[in-house]
């Protein structure tokens, strides 16, 4: 006999869960009495419902198992929504437990109470609500199969309060197996089949499921055929971009060689990947519903199949299994397409050069800085802001699962985010990217930093505004700001009233020696780097942008 709560927790060693990240509330004091016998799951103590949920997804990614989330009612529900919205977008697996008010007084807006499967179920793979203390085990194995099977994604399992603290005789279910969707004998000839007619072909890899051991095969395969490979949106770390097959980023700001690459070619092979707005620049790069080339679309999850792109050839796989098919393909012997791949490689080579940007301090140089002295091993995680393009187009990401990035452009992203991922392996180096406006959306979470004594060294890029938003201003209706201005605290005192280490640059030459110190501190730790607001993308000033809105406007 076990209360709810006890089972619950049981049910989440059973499936193998080793973490929970929860702000406490006190209509689910019976899951958190469960936590506090367990040996093998670490409660994280967080701030705010948002930062609990973004950490769960970003423990999704990072340990390839469902983050588990666990908030309260109401305001705690509304906060985490945008953790689950990250995790859906990014399809992350990810289970968030809601604490609810009790049964007896359902349907009488009670306090705090919301309709969790209407409000939820619109955009999570799954929402439900616990009525039965000895149906636990049963909606807890149906939830880590429904986050882990096909697609990954979020679901959502409310918890009356009545019924949690209840007790009952529930027996444990078995620990979760998910099906593994492959490719056929006939999918693999008619590979060979493509490959043999093609003259551009182009590989693109993302989605879920990916590994380090995946990312090996891939760039042997690569190699073998001499392919070039692209990355889709905030999946760069798929491969190593210091490989001669690596070509690019196939997102936000896209070089344009790549791009015309990716619109021209007559063989597109995308691994993983559902082809979204930003890895199609708006779905302009590749034609809806019938593409031009001859594409191969590999996904784990038999519905994204021709849900937007018509394929030449579905492949239902999981990334896993479709990297040893990759293996048996037999070696083309003629490989024309190669002077293309060294064509697209030089160009990837020059787009990452630093370009000079205005100010006292340049975000290119702060960024190559970070990426040279990172470890092989390293992590940079970022939300979401203009800062982000540099990060993105600067960093040479040495391989899986070296970055954080969401896919559903998030603010407020990177700290959560490298929270979990020091804590899932404190021996790894951490840094993250944040705006002035990022960094403030979960800045509180630097306290869970601290209370954990968690090393991670967060760069936060002051430059007084919303500047993605200012930049869509001035494109748009130039000379009219509205809504971007921010005035902001000093981010270093910030840092040190928390217990945390804080340094100031103003000078681009005055902040390796500042990083240099952080990662010595052994704390968490905050550097504010002070840019101008001309320094507003990698490619155009802030001025220059304003030209070209005047220009459009007339």
């Amino acid at each position: 006999m076990r209360h709810g709560g006890k089972i619950l927790v049981d049910q989440l060693e059973v499936q193998g869960a080793s973490a929970v990240f929860t702000v406490p509330g006190e209509s689910f004091l019976a899951a958190l009495d469960g936590l506090h016998d367990s040996n093998r799951i670490k409660t994280v103590i967080c701030r705010q419902e948002g930062g609990a949920a973004m950490m769960a997804e970003a423990w999704g990614k990072v340990k390839g198992e469902p983050g588990i989330c666990m908030v309260t009612r109401g305001p705690g529900a509304a906060n985490a929504m945008a953790g689950l919205h990250i995790a859906q977008q990014d399809s992350t697996p990810m289970i968030m437990f809601l604490g609810l008010p009790g049964e007896k007084h359902e349907d009488r807006e009670a306090f705090q109470e919301i309709e969790t499967k209407s409000l939820f179920g619109s955009f999570v793979k799954w929402a439900a609500v616990i009525r039965s203390t000895d149906r636990i085990p049963e909606y807890v194995s149906r939830a880590y199969h429904t986050a882990m099977n096909g697609r990954p994604g979020p679901v959502v399992l409310g918890l009356p309060e009545d019924m949690l603290s209840a007790i009952g005789e529930a027996g444990d279910a078995k620990p979760a197996k998910f099906a593994v969707p492959s490719a056929s004998a006939s999918d693999e000839a008619a590979i060979t089949a493509a490959f043999a007619k093609a003259q551009r072909p182009l590989v693109i890899i993302g989605g879920p499921g990916w590994s380090r051991d995946i990312q090996k095969k891939v760039q042997a395969f690569a190699e073998r055929f001499d392919l070039p490979v692209a990355a889709s949106f905030r999946c760069q770390d798929y491969m190593d971009n210091r490989h001669p097959c690596y070509v690019g980023h196939a997102g936000i700001g896209l070089d344009a060689k790549l791009a015309d690459a990716i619109r021209n070619a007559d063989l597109l092979l995308v691994i993983g990947s559902r082809l979204g707005e930003m890895t199609t620049s708006g779905y302009t790069l590749v034609d809806i519903p019938n593409p031009k080339s001859f594409l191969i679309h590999v996904h784990p999850d038999g519905r994204e199949l021709g849900s937007v792109y018509s394929p030449d050839l579905p492949v239902n796989a999981t990334a896993a299994s479709f990297a040893d098919l990759l293996g048996r393909l037999p070696t083309p012997s003629a490989k024309p397409w190669s002077a293309h791949r060294q064509a697209l490689r030089a160009a990837q080579e020059a787009y990452v050069k630093p370009i000079a940007t205005p100010g006292d301090v340049q975000l290119e140089q702060v960024i190559k800085t970070v990426s040279d002295m990172l470890p092989e091993d390293g992590i940079i995680t970022n939300g979401a802001g203009n800062y982000a393009a540099f990060v993105h187009r600067y960093t040479q990401y040495k391989g899986y699962r070296s970055c954080l990035a969401p896919t559903s452009g998030s603010m407020g992203y990177g700290l959560p985010a490298a929270i979990a991922a020091k804590l899932a392996d404190p021996t790894r180096t951490v840094i993250n990217f944040a705006g002035d406006g990022c960094f403030m959306m979960t800045g509180q979470e630097l306290a869970t930093c601290v209370q954990y004594g968690l090393g991670v060294v967060t760069i936060v890029v002051n430059n007084g505004m919303y500047g993605t938003i200012r930049a869509h201003q001035e494109r748009q209706y130039p000379d009219r700001v509205s809504g971007t201005a921010l005035v902001n605290p000093d981010f270093a005192a910030y840092a040190r009233a928390f217990g945390a280490h804080g340094e100031t640059v103003e000078r681009t030459e005055d902040f390796r020696p500042a990083l240099e110190r952080a990662l010595a501190s052994n704390k968490a730790a905050i550097i504010e780097v002070k840019t101008e607001q001309e320094a507003l993308t990698p490619r155009q000033t802030l001025s220059e942008i304003r030209a070209v809105g005047r220009k459009a406007r007339g």
